[in-house]
């Protein structure tokens, strides 16, 4: 039988891992933020109507929730091309 326990040694002390996110990881999340939660509230309407016929009400309130996911997109697309114009520039 093979042992692994030169190779475990090898692969750990390559990278050492806290466990915690990065700084630019964490920025990242604030930034996607908004679609993420954009995203969980569509996620959200449509699951409400899994298990049943959607209402008039069920309906305006998953087209509200792609607007905003939609809208989150846009704005984070926005952001990205003007931090994208504004850097090349300098």
């Amino acid at each position: 039988m093979k042992s692994i326990a030169a190779l475990q040694a090898a692969v750990t002390a390559a990278a050492p891992f806290d466990g915690e996110p990065s700084d630019a990881e964490l920025d990242a999340i604030e930034v996607e933020s908004p679609l993420i939660l954009a995203d969980v509230a569509l996620l959200d309407a449509q699951i409400m109507t899994l298990d049943r016929t959607p209402t008039e009400l069920d309906q305006q309130r998953i087209r509200r929730a792609r607007r905003r996911v939609l809208a989150a997109r846009r704005d984070l697309a926005n952001r990205a091309a003007t931090l994208t114009v504004s850097g090349g520039a300098a």
